[in-house]
C-alpha cells in the first residue's frame, strides 16, 4: 500500500493561552470546521473533534508526509489570526504553547471518538489539567508540573 494511504490515528491535544475559557458554544462549531479545513489541506483526515472553553481535542487520521509538530504549529497559528479576524473574542486569543499527541491503534478510534464527543460530561467531574495528567500517565509519559499547560494563577 502507498505511502499516501497510510493513516496514523492521533489524538491531538492543546489548550487556550493560560487555559483561559476563551472558546465560546456560540462560534465553536465554526471554529471546529476552520480547523478541519486546515487539517483536510494538509492532507490529513479529522475523524473527531470538539472543544471545552479551554482546550481542544481533534483526532486526526494523520499521513506520514508532514510532521505531527508543523501540522499543529499550522493549526495553532491559522486559527487564532481566523478568531482574531471573525472578532470572536473580547480579549486577544492565542493558543498555549505546546500540545499533546496521542497514538491510537485502529480497533480503538471508536473509543476515541465517543470519549472526544463526551468531552462536556467529562469535565463536569475532571478539570482539563486533571484530565491531561491522567492521560500522559496512562500512556506511560514523564512529566514534570513546570512543563504542563499554565494557568493565569
Amino acid at each position: 500500500m502507498p505511502n499516501s494511504y497510510t493513516q496514523i490515528h492521533i489524538q491531538i491535544v492543546f489548550a487556550v493561552k493560560c487555559r483561559q475559557a476563551l472558546i465560546h458554544k456560540s462560534w465553536n462549531e465554526r471554529l471546529h470546521q476552520y480547523i478541519n479545513g486546515i487539517i483536510q489541506s494538509n492532507r490529513h483526515k479529522v475523524l473527531q473533534i470538539n472543544s471545552m472553553p479551554d482546550h481542544i481535542h481533534i483526532l486526526i487520521g494523520l499521513r506520514p508526509h508532514q510532521s505531527i509538530s508543523s501540522l499543529v504549529q499550522n493549526v495553532k497559528v491559522e486559527s487564532s489570526k481566523w478568531i482574531k479576524t471573525q472578532k470572536f473574542c473580547a480579549f486577544p486569543f492565542a493558543w498555549q504553547e505546546g500540545f499533546g499527541a496521542f497514538s491510537y491503534s485502529k480497533n480503538l478510534v471508536p473509543t476515541v471518538i465517543r470519549y472526544i464527543q463526551n468531552q462536556e460530561v467529562h469535565h463536569r467531574n475532571e478539570t482539563f489539567l486533571e484530565e491531561y495528567k491522567r492521560t500522559l500517565t496512562l500512556f506511560d509519559i514523564a512529566w514534570e508540573e513546570p512543563y504542563l499547560f499554565h494557568s493565569l494563577d
